[in-house]
Formats: structure tokens, sequence, C-alpha cells
């Protein structure tokens, strides 16, 4: 089973599922969890591949949602969930397979649809990190800095670091093997008829006017919010605006929101 992190206590209402996005974790989401928390229970997951979660030779989103499932099958057989970019597909794809599982979605800043751009060069820049000589984690991001310029870039990707023992707490064989599942999109039966909440950044192009035709066929109870000032990282952005909608939207009992 994934590696998850519990914080909160309510047996009343179906815990809160989080799923983090590419190269990420659920250490990222700590904060917004343990606020969160004060009101629901809130599970944050590392994804296969990565974290602390196992390794794997396959990322596909099926893989994805099923590991998801396992989770919530283990925690009372339903939840509200949250996703991320990769995770947001994730989640999507976890609502479609197994509906059951899912009371409330909510798909942070991606659509279900192939995306043309690549992460695999953050991929090649980690490889390129000589570990053998890094002692401290600046020691890292100066290596990091010769090919990814921005520096909030590298601090995320660095959070994924060991440092003590000199290892990618990601597997970036298969994460690079299956760049091409992950920014893709599975052809899934839908549709999923929960209600379902596409949260985007007002300064992000991730959901495009064009994509609404697909989420509304696969997720025709969907409902479109923007946050303002914030892009793809919205809860790295405007994290007390993305958690007030997140609880809004979750609420506590299953009229809620």
């Amino acid at each position: 089973m994934l590696h998850v992190i519990s914080q909160g206590d309510d047996a009343a209402h179906p815990p809160i599922l989080i799923a983090h996005g590419l190269f990420g974790s659920a250490r990222n989401w700590g904060v917004i969890a343990k606020r969160l928390s004060g009101a629901r229970r809130v599970l944050a997951v590392d994804m296969r591949n990565h974290g602390d979660s196992a390794w794997t030779d396959s990322h596909r989103y099926p893989d994805l949602a099923a590991d998801l499932a396992e989770v919530i099958a283990a925690h009372g057989g339903q939840a509200d969930v949250l996703g991320h970019s990769m995770g947001g597909k994730a989640a999507m794809a976890l609502a479609l397979i197994h509906p059951e599982a899912v009371r409330r979605l909510i798909v942070a800043d991606i659509a279900p649809v192939a995306y043309g751009h690549t992460q695999a060069h953050l991929v090649a820049a980690m490889r390129a990190v000589d570990l053998s000589r890094v002692q401290t984690r600046r020691d890292a991001d100066a290596q990091l800095a010769a090919h990814v310029a921005e520096a909030g870039v590298r601090a995320f990707l660095l959070q994924s670091l060991d440092v003590k023992a000199r290892h990618w707490r990601l597997n970036l064989d298969v994460l690079d093997r299956f760049m091409p599942d992950i920014l893709g999109w599975p052809d899934l039966a839908g549709p999923f008829d929960g209600p379902a909440l596409f949260l985007s950044g007002a300064l992000s192009d991730y959901v495009k006017p064009d994509h609404r035709a697909p989420i509304k066929a696969l997720f025709p109870a969907a409902k479109f919010a923007k946050i303002p000032g914030a892009g793809h990282w919205l809860h790295a952005d405007k994290p007390r605006e993305f958690e007030a909608s997140i609880a809004a939207f979750f609420g506590g009992g299953p009229g809620a929101g």
C-alpha cells in the first residue's frame, strides 16, 4: 500500500485523501493537510515511485487509481478526493474506475486530456547531479542550477532528495520511461456523476476553455472555479484561498458544499 500520512480524526465523515503531482510527495502538502485536519481526517499519500512509497515498474493512471482505491478501502471505503496535476489525473481515473470510493472530487489545475509539454528535462537535471559530491542541500542546488534556472523549481525538486543517504526519493528511470503516459490520458469510460470541482489557477493555462467539453463528458456534475493570482502551483501560490475552496466544497456531511 502507498505510504500515508494521516492527520486529524473524524469518524462521522469520510476522510479527505490528497494525491500530489509529479515529483511531489505527501510532505509537500503537510501544512495544508494539517489545517484541513482541524475539521476532518486527512490522508496525504506518496504516489507510487515517489517519496516513501514502493517503486514499481509501471506508472499508468489505472495503476495509480488502484493504489488510491486500496488506501480508501483501508480507511472506510469512501473518501473526498483532492488531486493536483498528475495526482488530479489519478484522482479522475479513480472516480471513473472506482466511483463508489469517491464521495466528492476536487481536481486541481489539470484536465482529462493529453498535454504536449514534457518534464523529462527535470528528470535529466536530477540525474545530472553528482550525488557523491553532495554534502548539503546547497551543494545539490548549485549543481541543479546549471540545468534548472528557476529557484522555486529547484527547491521543489530538492524536497525529494535525501541528502544524508545521497538518494533521490523518486524512481527517475520509471518516471522518465512513463512520461508519455503521465502527460497523456487513458481512454476511460464514464461518467462519474458525483460532485466534482475543477479548481484552477487564474494565471495557469493547464485548464483551457476547450477542455470543458471533455471534462463535462466524463464529469457531468463538474463545477469550475479559479483562484485569482495563482498559477499551476495554486496550493503554494495562494494556500489560504486554496484551503478555503477545499473546505467549502468538501464540507462535512453528505449535503455539505
